[in-house]
């Protein structure tokens, strides 16, 4: 009887699928953050908060 030797596929050749994925999610998240704050910044009565808010600290 012969051991049988079992060989895997080392990390970086395995189906980099996932890391397609996780980028996507990732720039998705990035780009969905952005649209946010700059619709935020597209209503005047927010930059007037903001000022009235950065105003108040001094």
């Amino acid at each position: 009887m012969t051991p049988t030797t079992v060989t895997h596929a080392p990390k970086s050749a395995q189906s980099p699928l996932w890391r397609v994925g996780y980028k996507l999610l990732l720039i998705a998240a990035i780009v969905a953050v952005l649209l946010g704050v700059f619709m935020l910044y597209a209503q005047p009565e927010f930059l007037v908060s903001m000022a009235d808010q950065l105003w108040s600290c001094f």
